[in-house]
């Protein structure tokens, strides 16, 4: 459950598109190099030098390494939610869209990315706000791919649409995170698909 990142053109003239294709240059170094470095430090230099870019412009463009850290980590969670859309619309019965979109979302190379992402935010109060900005942001995006799920299969959730989206999400960070910490054997230890009251709606 998630979103399509497309780019759109800036107003304002040739400066700021140029400074937009900056920004994400830096945002789209910092998502490749975390993703492939889950569990380690990436450093400002390292994501300058592959974007191109001075590292004074890292923090020009994002205020911090751990604003930059957040935005990538969420980047990369909703370029892997259109992943899990794709399987949940190939689902061909309620059962087994809980049971693909639970054991899919365990298994995003982005959910320990976005663990450490809230982390963060706890730590430092004011990035909440960035926090926020992307939780908000996939969930609005869950629901409507929810929702419009719902519609053309005629199925149907048994509760409110945000409490659903939110309850999912919620819970799989939770088993992320535990997962990490070494609490859990695997994704199967958790009934994650148990968090999705989706049913048909015809019976």
């Amino acid at each position: 459950m998630g979103t399509q990142c497309k780019g759109k053109r800036l107003p304002g003239g040739p400066s700021q598109a140029r400074g937009h294709s900056t920004r994400g240059r830096i945002l789209d170094s910092a998502v490749k190099l975390y993703l492939a470095n889950t569990s380690g430090e990436v450093s400002v230099a390292a994501i300058a030098a592959d974007a191109a870019v001075f590292p004074n412009q890292v923090t020009y463009y994002f205020g911090s390494k751990d604003s930059l850290f957040i935005h990538a980590a969420f980047l990369a969670l909703l370029h892997d939610a259109e992943r899990v859309e794709a399987i949940g619309n190939s689902a061909a019965s309620p059962e087994s869209f809980r049971r693909n979109m639970a054991r899919t979302v365990l298994m995003l190379p982005s959910m320990p990315l976005v663990v450490r992402a809230l982390a963060v935010g706890t730590s430092r109060p004011a990035l909440a706000a960035v926090v926020d900005q992307h939780l908000n942001l996939l969930f609005r995006q869950s629901e409507r791919y929810l929702a419009r799920l719902m519609k053309q299969r005629r199925w149907e959730v048994q509760r409110p649409m945000p409490v659903e989206t939110r309850t999912f999400w919620s819970a799989a960070f939770g088993a992320s995170l535990l997962s990490q910490a070494g609490a859990m054997g695997s994704g199967s230890d958790v009934d994650l698909s148990g968090t999705l009251t989706v049913r048909d709606g015809s019976q």
